[in-house]
């Protein structure tokens, strides 16, 4: 589980994050979801303890990240920020190794190069390992990116819009991807998402933000509806039930 404790992030006196509290399952796919500026990457990366709040505790697992010690954070919990800028060349292989780097300190033993291998066959990267990023498309990067929190073997996962710049089969191919590595490995993986209907049809519990707050929480049925996803993004909001579940339409006033 994570508890998030009266956490709250301020930048002036004008914007500021929180106080926020609130649990989130173990287990599936995590959501946060609501418009630019709500704050989701900044409490994303608070949990991820890349970010310090100003007030509260947040812990996984039962781990207080702001206050354990970083090797012991770095073995509960990996997390992807949207800013992903290598300047070495590297392989896919090599990117995915920088996983495994608290465990080994950057001396791989076998262990290691298996826990590589894994992740780099669950993303279907195997043919591509040996090729280097900028040899890659954007969809087969991200993946190489994703590949590279799941070798760090944590029980949690943080993805900052893992789905930024891919195009519809590429972003499909994603999240069906991520579904495995939570129905398959155990993973709870907490994504921040600009599509609301990823959301509904991948996710398992959903948190619904605006201007620094958690408006709503709760199962995609309970979010996934005219009302909150009108007043969380401040426009009109018809959900109607598709072939393969809920989808919400976004109209004109």
């Amino acid at each position: 589980m994570i508890h998030i404790h009266n956490v709250t992030k301020r930048y002036s006196n004008e914007v500021a994050i929180g106080p926020i509290s609130l649990d989130l399952p173990s287990g599936g796919i995590i959501a946060l979801v609501g418009p630019n500026g709500a704050g989701k990457s900044t409490l994303l990366t608070m949990m991820g303890r890349l970010l310090s709040p100003d007030d509260g505790t947040i812990e996984v697992g039962g781990l207080d990240v702001h206050e354990s010690p970083s090797k012991e954070v770095s073995t509960r919990v990996s997390i992807l920020r949207q800013e992903n800028h290598f300047v070495t060349r590297l392989t896919v292989r090599q990117l995915v190794g920088f996983g495994r780097y608290p465990y080994s300190g950057g001396r791989l033993t076998q262990e290691d190069e298996d826990k590589i291998s894994e992740a780099v066959d669950f993303l279907n990267l195997t043919d591509l390992e040996q090729r280097f990023l900028d040899q890659l498309s954007g969809g087969q990067r991200q993946r190489a990116y994703v590949a590279m929190v799941l070798a760090q073997d944590t029980e949690y996962l943080l993805l900052d819009e893992p789905l930024n710049n891919l195009d519809a089969q590429h972003s499909v191919q994603m999240m069906q991807q991520l579904r495995r590595a939570a129905d398959e490995l155990g993973r709870t993986i907490v994504i921040v998402l600009h599509d609301i209907n990823f959301a509904a049809a991948y996710s398992d519990y959903i948190v619904a933000m605006d201007q620094g707050s958690v408006i709503m929480h709760g199962s995609p049925d309970e979010i996934i509806r005219d009302e909150v996803l009108t007043q969380v993004f401040r426009t009109p909001v018809t959900v109607v039930d598709g072939p393969h579940g809920k989808i919400a339409a976004y109209y004109k006033c």
